[in-house]
């Protein structure tokens, strides 16, 4: 599904995040992407999940050779494929759950009704078909992550990653989102894990760990 061969990532003054990276994630995993704050976990998403184009190296996502995409190739190629669930939510303010699921589809070309049919089925498929006409301050932590998983697999990508999807929840909120999360692996997605929490990717089938934008256990 994602292979990295050799890439690295370097923005000038001497800051290197990634440092030449080999990584293959194959269909269907479960992988945990772990290591310390500044060792280049944000910086692998970003590549790894086209939102950014590496220094060196080349990075193939579904068979597709990026290095050779124009950047609207690669818009489309990441539209078609990747889905993201960030720590923060980056929810609309004052807007519903269920409209804010169907803007993941805003740029479909699907009719409107026709996305917030999807997104109500997407938020019941993260058990908030209760909560379709709330918006987000009137949803506690873990459900406003629910929402924001339930929008990024509204157009069914093959691949999801989730960036510290657990950070801003409590205990309770975290586990579930990550019963959640092996619940989309076990119909067939491929997730990526990002993580600090070396607890959370333990449990996970596999851990990719990095350190100083090298990879170091794979």
């Amino acid at each position: 599904m994602v292979e990295l061969a050799g890439v690295s990532k370097d923005y000038g003054s001497g800051v290197v995040a990634l440092r030449d990276v080999t990584l293959t994630i194959e269909p269907g995993e479960l992988v945990g992407v772990v290591g310390p704050s500044g060792s280049g976990k944000s910086t692998l998403l970003h590549v790894a999940g086209l939102l950014d184009r590496p220094t060196s190296g080349r990075v193939s996502v579904a068979g597709h050779d990026v290095s050779r995409l124009a950047d609207r190739q690669l818009s489309a190629l990441r539209a078609q494929y990747i889905g993201f669930v960030f720590q923060q939510f980056h929810l609309a303010a004052r807007v519903s759950a269920l409209d804010n699921v169907a803007d993941g589809l805003l740029y479909s070309g699907v009719r409107r009704p026709v996305r917030r049919d999807r997104a109500a089925e997407a938020l019941r498929r993260v058990n908030l078909g209760h909560r379709l006409e709330h918006a987000p301050h009137e949803m506690s932590g873990g459900e406003r992550q629910r929402v924001a998983i339930a929008r990024a697999i509204v157009s069914e990508p093959r691949l999801l990653y989730a960036d510290e999807p657990t950070g801003n929840l409590d205990s309770v909120a975290g586990q579930l989102v990550m019963d959640i999360l092996r619940q989309l692996w076990t119909a067939g997605t491929t997730i990526v894990i990002i993580t600090h929490d070396r607890e959370i990717a333990a449990g996970l089938p596999r851990q990719v760990a990095l350190h100083d934008g090298r990879v170091t256990a794979a």
